[in-house]
């Protein structure tokens, strides 16, 4: 893996990666001549006992731009920079210029409830120079150069004294309120555990208090042994719907053997995790013969020097469709008293994309 770490006009960091040798000479373009000057603050919700980011100047971020104004395009006319070089690499990160968290975050408000500076850090992942491809498209190399830099990302990230846990991941789709849809995802990293990857940790390590094992890991083998919802599984990797499943569509993608997080990764675990990744992203893409949205996060342990043999480097993806036709959406059970509702059984849906035939090979951008 090669990369090459750049500064933009606006002082923004860029940093290039590639299988082969990144040429010289490669200058980082902005939109922007000016720092945004960024400060986002964080807000106590008592109720919940949680976090809330607030950042007002993000109302004013790039929305759903014409393809001629692309600004995750690599830069063709100096008179019209975008956030992209142009040049030989495949895959880049920045800052994002419109972060929900920043490092420089000071001096929160007073309110009527606790207050602190936001102080996270919000990166661009850009899988690739064509717009017009998608993560599913890439060859395995691509997957596996980016399972790679989600690990660049999180080591680089995490050692900064402010930040507890780095979170990758991907949205697709309007349907899930993409703005931008060059083929691209985001890091962010927080100055504590969020809420969601809190709760699934304080599970992880109750099973492994009572059981020595990992619990993801335990899951896997019993989805494998029960074989009804797998969509791949190789030594290394494996891809379900989970028999617990709280979105129709909903897979998680892991290796098979503790890891727990992108840094720990094999060789052959990540090119294994590459495979299972895209074959389900290709059953994705296959099953309507059409584009598919998803929301895909990536969860890891805490970046805070901790062993952590508990938890489990795996992804979920939460499609929003429930049929061909028809979205679900959150109702009132779900967003109101958090438990999920489903009308469809895992076995189904599972069913139904394991029919879907795909082939593997690389090709693509």
């Amino acid at each position: 893996m090669h990369s090459q770490d750049l500064k933009k006009p606006d002082g923004r960091n860029l940093t290039l990666y590639s299988n082969q040798p990144i040429p010289e000479g490669i200058t980082a373009p902005s939109p922007f001549a000016d720092p945004q000057h960024a400060n986002p603050h964080l807000r106590w919700h008592p109720l919940r006992g949680e976090w809330v980011t607030y950042a007002a100047f993000r109302q004013n971020r790039t929305y759903q731009p014409p393809p001629q104004y692309n600004p995750l395009a690599p830069m063709s006319d100096p008179q019209h920079p975008t956030e992209m070089p142009a040049g030989d690499y495949e895959i880049a990160v920045f800052d994002n210029r419109f972060p929900s968290l920043a490092l420089e975050s000071h001096d929160p408000p007073a309110v009527t409830v606790p207050t602190a500076p936001a102080n996270g850090h919000c990166e661009v992942v850009v899988f690739t120079q064509d717009p017009n491809a998608s993560l599913a498209s890439l060859p395995l190399s691509r997957i596996e150069l980016l399972l790679y830099v989600w690990g660049d990302r999180t080591q680089r990230i995490g050692s900064h004294q402010h930040i507890h846990y780095v979170l990758p991941f991907e949205n697709r789709g309007a349907e899930v309120g993409v703005t931008l849809h060059h083929p691209h995802g985001q890091i962010y990293a927080y100055p504590f555990v969020p809420a969601v990857p809190a709760r699934m940790l304080a599970q992880e390590r109750e099973y492994f208090l009572q059981h020595g094992s990992s619990l993801l890991c335990d899951m896997a083998r019993d989805e494998a042994a029960d074989g009804k919802r797998v969509l791949y599984q190789d030594e290394h990797a494996i891809a379900f719907v989970p028999a617990c499943a709280r979105y129709p569509y909903e897979v998680w993608v892991m290796p098979t053997a503790p890891c727990k997080d992108f840094a720990a990764l094999t060789p052959p675990q990540r090119a294994g995790l590459a495979r299972a990744l895209k074959t389900v992203l290709l059953k994705f893409e296959a099953l309507w013969n059409r584009p598919f949205p998803y929301l895909m996060a990536w969860y890891q342990a805490p970046t805070d020097g901790a062993e952590h043999p508990e938890t489990q480097l795996h992804a979920q993806f939460y499609p929003p469709y429930r049929t061909r036709d028809r979205l679900k959406y959150l109702a009132g059970t779900e967003l109101a008293a958090g438990m999920f509702a489903m009308d469809v059984l895992p076995e189904t849906t599972a069913y139904e994309l394991q029919q879907v035939e795909i082939k593997l090979e690389e090709g693509g951008a």
